[in-house]
């Protein structure tokens, strides 16, 4: 369907006319404005229960504003909230409605559903690549200041330095500060690879197991080998050039490329159990309450 970004309706904004709804400029059913002060909140009554959906398509502002419209106009709903930024739509509704009530109103309205209650493993899922992609650029960087600022002068000394500072350098190479160097470079290499590759490691592994051969296990294979042969070359009388910086280098440039190019593996939801009406197999069932809960409307912003 074309994309409301460019002035032209699609099937949400079809079935808000339906409706007679609106992206919400005040108050409705109780829920402040995004523009008031503080988190949106609703009041929740007790028998209703939460169901969470991980969803595709919700790439405007004016989108989430005008889902949870749609949503919250149906019977039996007492909130909703919709995030574009981590692709999910939370329903506090009455036990009654369906679960599968709600899957069909949001394929409805253009939405892919994912299969299954998978919202929070695809919210973890890109939560934890977020933060492999933060520390294969930051200890990458960490990595390659020093090669920057003492072993590369030393490596291809005519190019920026005069022969007096590279000569201090390797000095600094021959002292006994080397081995304090090379631990702190070997420490973060070590550390960037197995956090920031873990899932490659771990898929690696489960081939190799397999007796299976594949691309990941080629560069895991390779980055072994590079870390053990700059070990050797770094703390033993073996010689030969320690390249700590080519594991960072390898590291950043594979986790970017899995990020923003191919992707990491899609979560596995197989042995995910949709929750019933009453909220039973869900980690956020209403806790028990004097009161009527109050529920965050924002979308966890």
């Amino acid at each position: 369907m074309p994309d409301d970004r460019h002035g032209r309706p699609t099937r949400l904004d079809a079935v808000a006319r339906e409706r007679g709804v609106d992206a919400p400029a005040g108050d409705r059913r109780g829920v402040t404005s995004r523009d008031d002060a503080g988190p949106r909140t609703a009041r929740v009554p007790e028998p209703h229960v939460h169901d969470t959906f991980s969803v595709d398509g919700i790439d405007t502002k004016r989108r989430e504003e005008l889902l949870e419209a749609v949503l919250l106009d149906r019977d039996g709903v007492s909130a909703a909230s919709a995030t574009r930024r981590n692709g999910t739509v939370g329903v506090h509704h009455d036990p009654d409605v369906s679960r599968e009530e709600f899957r069909d109103a949001l394929e409805a309205c253009g939405l892919v559903v994912a299969p299954g209650d998978a919202a929070f493993e695809v919210r973890r899922a890109a939560q934890f690549a977020s933060a492999r992609v933060a520390v294969a650029v930051l200890f990458g960087l960490m990595v390659a200041t020093p090669y920057i600022a003492v072993l590369y002068p030393t490596r291809i000394e005519w190019l920026f330095y005069d022969p007096v500072t590279v000569q201090y350098l390797q000095s600094i190479l021959d002292s006994q500060m080397a081995t304090h160097f090379f631990v702190n470079l070997g420490s973060l290499s070590g550390i960037a690879f197995l956090v920031a590759c873990g899932p490659i490691i771990k898929r690696s592994l489960a081939a190799a197991a397999a007796g299976e051969f594949t691309n990941e296990s080629v560069f895991v294979g390779s980055v072994v080998a590079l870390f053990a042969y700059s070990t050797l070359a770094a703390f033993t009388a073996f010689e030969g050039a320690v390249h700590y910086d080519l594991v960072a280098y390898a590291v950043v440039g594979v986790t970017l490329w899995n990020h923003f190019g191919v992707g990491e593996t899609t979560p596995d939801t197989a042995g995910v159990t949709e929750p019933t009406a009453d909220g039973s197999g869900t980690a956020d069932a209403p806790a028990d309450a004097d009161e009527e809960p109050v529920a965050m409307t924002d979308g966890g912003r």
